[in-house]
């Protein structure tokens, strides 16, 4: 098992990572299946590290040690358990620049985006810290004279993580900080495409001096079998999993018959509309940030860009400027605000999205066609999508800004409900009764109103119908990750 030049030649500290997993506090760099797989910098193709391709029985390993930890862990003071926490966050901003690199390296998507995501990863360690020591209960008054009722909240015990490719340090991050917080412990499965960013993380609690047990990291290809015994397993009390509809549905029917508790945050499909009355230079740099931010490759991108019939020529012909702006290449490169798209794969999905769409008269204004150089796709603007296109129903996940017109603001509201997704929704107005209505209207679990940048650790972060449930972040986000114990004292 090994890392390449391609990655440690490029690092500050190379011994940020280890090319293997973490089971029980060591670091298992010897596959029990005899094999590897490799992790490539998408942007230019190079190998950058070689990893133990781990399956079920390093599993069932993490598993056990995960739930040989738990108690000791669970039974530490909530100020214990949070001054590792800090320990951990001040790690990652000491090495922000190491696990950003790593990031883009192995993601594609620029260093400055990068780095913005380790320190939004670090926001959810700090915040659970402080939330650790905020787990309330209650006192209720008695039903009768001589009875005593408590409310406790204890942690449900090991809680099996997944994670996706696209937000690989980020998305671990907010699941991981309020399971630990609360006296959990986790058994991560990283992404095979982006597995370096979960080891990084694991070095640094290491370094911080978590006990063995507490945080396992499973990287591996199979990621079938894996997820199978995470669901399967008595074991794991809860599974938390960010990724496809596709993908949750499989693993909510593995789950059911030990009736384990479940948080899921899965597709999107986000409308992102513009209302005659909006401040158009506010809403162009809002689509800017929603829907190019990762090159697209977000569950929460603006996905179809509604504009009102009145504005819709100002508001493409500024959009379109803006685009012209962006630089597609490697992440690592000065000035490079697109990186690629994650696989081949990723660049046929978007590339037959938008023939889809030029078939059915949409007006392909820019981009359009792939690039032909590793899997770079140019930012893309269509004019002239409706509802029956593949864009409007499918999550596009590249560059690919398509905008439809509007009428009315029952029209708008109809379409961008017209999904079964929920996760988030935007738009841009001033008038205060429209803002309301509209944003009690829309079926969302996040709206972000004359803002295109709707993500913090302070805020609940979750969907509504197929987009999932359950909530990360926030006061809310730790909730998950207890059981409420109903206590009644006869005195």
């Amino acid at each position: 098992m090994t890392l390449t030049p391609a990655l440690t030649d490029k690092l500050k500290n190379p011994r940020i990572v280890v090319a293997g997993g973490f089971t029980d506090g060591k670091w298992n760099t010897v596959s029990s299946r005899g094999k590897v797989f490799r992790v490539s910098n998408p942007a230019t193709g190079e190998v950058l590290a070689q990893i133990s391709d781990l399956s079920t029985k390093a599993t069932k390993e993490a598993i056990e040690a995960a739930h040989a930890a738990q108690p000791a862990w669970a039974a530490l003071a909530a100020k214990e358990r949070a001054d590792l926490l800090k320990g951990l966050n001040r790690l990652m901003i000491e090495h922000a620049d190491d696990l950003a690199t790593v990031l883009t390296l192995e993601m594609g998507k620029p260093f400055a985006e990068a780095k913005g995501e380790i320190l939004y990863g670090a926001a959810f360690i700090e915040w659970f810290a402080e939330e650790a020591r905020r787990v309330y209960g209650d006192t209720i008054p008695g039903h009768t004279a001589n009875t005593r009722i408590t409310v406790i909240k204890q942690p449900v015990g090991v809680v099996g993580v997944i994670t996706p490719w696209n937000f690989p340090n980020a998305m671990l991050a907010r699941k991981l900080a309020p399971a630990l917080a609360v006296g959990c412990t986790v058994v991560a499965k990283p992404a095979a495409e982006t597995p370096l960013s979960a080891l990084a993380i694991a070095r640094l609690m290491e370094w911080a001096g978590f006990p063995a047990g507490v945080f396992n990291v499973v990287p591996g290809t199979d990621a079938a079998a894996i997820g199978e015994e995470l669901c399967a397993n008595p074991k794991v009390a809860k599974i938390s999993f960010t990724g496809s509809t596709n993908v949750g549905r499989t693993l909510m029917r593995q789950c059911a018959d030990g009736i384990k508790r479940m948080s899921m945050e899965l597709g999107g499909n986000a409308p992102f509309i513009v209302f005659d009355d909006a401040d158009l230079d506010a809403a162009v740099a809002g689509a800017m940030a929603s829907k190019f931010r990762n090159a697209g490759q977000t569950c929460v991108c603006a996905n179809r860009i509604y504009v009102q019939s009145q504005i819709h020529d100002r508001f493409v012909a500024r959009l379109g400027e803006e685009m012209a702006r962006l630089k597609v290449g490697d992440g690592l490169e000065e000035g490079v605000t697109i990186g690629p798209l994650i696989t081949d794969k990723a660049v046929d999905k978007v590339t037959e999205l938008v023939g889809d769409a030029r078939d059915q008269g949409a007006v392909i204004v820019m981009g359009g066609t792939p690039t032909g150089e590793a899997t770079f796709y140019p930012p893309t603007l269509i004019t002239g999508a409706t509802k029956a296109m593949r864009l409007a129903r499918e999550e596009i996940f590249g560059p690919v800004a398509p905008v439809f017109r509007f009428e009315t603001v029952d029209e708008v509201i109809d379409l961008a409900n017209a999904t079964e997704f929920g996760l988030a929704a935007y738009f841009y107005g001033r008038d205060i009764a429209k803002v309301t209505r509209v944003a009690e209207a829309l079926q969302y679990g996040i709206v972000g109103i004359n803002t295109g940048l709707i993500s913090t650790e302070v805020a609940p972060f979750g969907g509504m119908k197929q987009s999932g449930f359950g909530r990360e972040g926030s006061k809310y986000g730790i909730e998950d990750y207890l059981d409420i114990k109903y206590l009644c004292l006869a005195v």
